[in-house]
């Protein structure tokens, strides 16, 4: 690796998601106004409003949208009216 490149803040930091209150730990280069500690050891802390932890696509949460019923109830409402112009 080059020398004298690479940032001189990448250290250990703490991401907390709000929603949920989950905590992980890994190193980041990112600002932080806040510290938090952790088993006796303080560290950055940056908050997150949502992660993979709290997020519906990734939690299998997500709502489905039901197309085919939107569909059929559409096809039902106005497909009859080509048929009348006849």
């Amino acid at each position: 690796m080059k020398k004298d490149i690479h940032p001189s803040n990448y250290r250990e930091v703490v991401f907390k998601d709000m929603s949920n209150g989950e905590t992980f730990i890994t190193r980041s280069t990112v600002a932080a106004k806040e510290t938090i500690e952790i088993d006796g050891v303080t560290y950055p802390l940056v908050k997150l409003e949502i992660t993979s932890s709290s997020h519906p696509f990734f939690t299998g949460k997500q709502k489905l949208v039901d197309t085919a019923g939107r569909v059929d109830k559409f096809m039902s409402r106005y497909g009859n009216r080509k048929k009348a112009v006849k």
